[in-house]
């Protein structure tokens, strides 16, 4: 196998997955109305009630809806995954002359697409409801780099699940405790008001360290040591979850 034919593979398997995204757009939709409702419920329902200072509480709560958005659509990268496999597609690819891992990657790369679209909408909703940052050009970059890297991670977890699944349903519920894990961190509310043990576990799971180097980029303010623990929560889940994605790969193709 050559490097040319791995890119060219991958680039054609990507074009069929985003074909299939394009033909049902309900799918980015869906992943979509989960993060713009609980939006909507925290800002309007519970925001009132929760002190965040001087910042409003729209702008204090958005990098945990975005990580709750991207965790919604990593589920779909599982399912289809599944429904390939299931599907007896994976064995068509292997009597073909094509790089075997070129169509993982394009699972992997669709479900990107599928989830930036996702956080546009959801950033543009945000805008509408009354979002504002004075970030710079390279404060928003490094959030989306950051929101690149975390769906990466995830979504190479969500192979993980979609191949090692053994009903449909498997597939896409392992993302059930991804979507609430922000909820025990410091997206929604401060840290210090949580119990001792659970204060604890909030300080040191990886959403915390996202949402407040997000946070602080978007409000422009020091991001201090959160940044790289960040990137550090994000690129360990990264490569662990490669390695264990395509040992499993191999072995099922085998």
């Amino acid at each position: 196998m050559t490097t040319t034919n791995f890119y060219g593979d991958t680039t054609v398997l990507t074009g069929r997955s985003l074909r299939h995204i394009l033909r049902s757009p309900d799918t980015i939709i869906t992943t979509a109305v989960t993060p713009v409702a609980l939006m909507l419920l925290f800002v309007y329902v519970f925001g009132g009630a929760i002190d965040t200072g001087s910042e409003s509480y729209l702008n204090f709560m958005l990098p945990g809806i975005l990580l709750i958005t991207i965790a919604s659509g990593i589920a779909y990268t599982s399912y289809r995954l599944f429904m390939d496999m299931q599907g007896g597609i994976f064995e068509r690819f292997q009597s073909m002359p094509i790089a075997r891992s070129s169509a993982l990657w394009a699972h992997v790369l669709t479900s990107l697409v599928a989830n930036l679209i996702s956080l546009a909408i959801v950033i543009g909703i945000a805008l509408l409801m009354g979002f504002r940052t004075g970030a710079s050009v390279l404060a928003w970059l490094a959030v989306a780099g950051i929101l690149i890297l975390f769906t990466l991670a995830l979504t190479w977890v969500a192979v993980i699940a979609g191949l090692s699944a053994k009903t449909v349903d498997g597939a896409g519920a392992f993302a059930y405790p991804l979507i609430f894990l922000p909820f025990i961190s410091s997206a929604f509310v401060p840290t210090d008001t949580m119990p001792g043990p659970v204060e604890w576990f909030a300080e040191n799971q990886p959403v915390t360290s996202i949402v407040d180097t997000i946070r602080a980029l978007f409000a422009q303010q020091p991001v201090g040591n959160d940044i790289w623990i960040a990137l550090a929560w994000c690129v360990g889940i990264l490569i662990v979850a490669y390695a264990a994605s395509t040992a499993i790969y191999r072995r099922k193709i085998s």
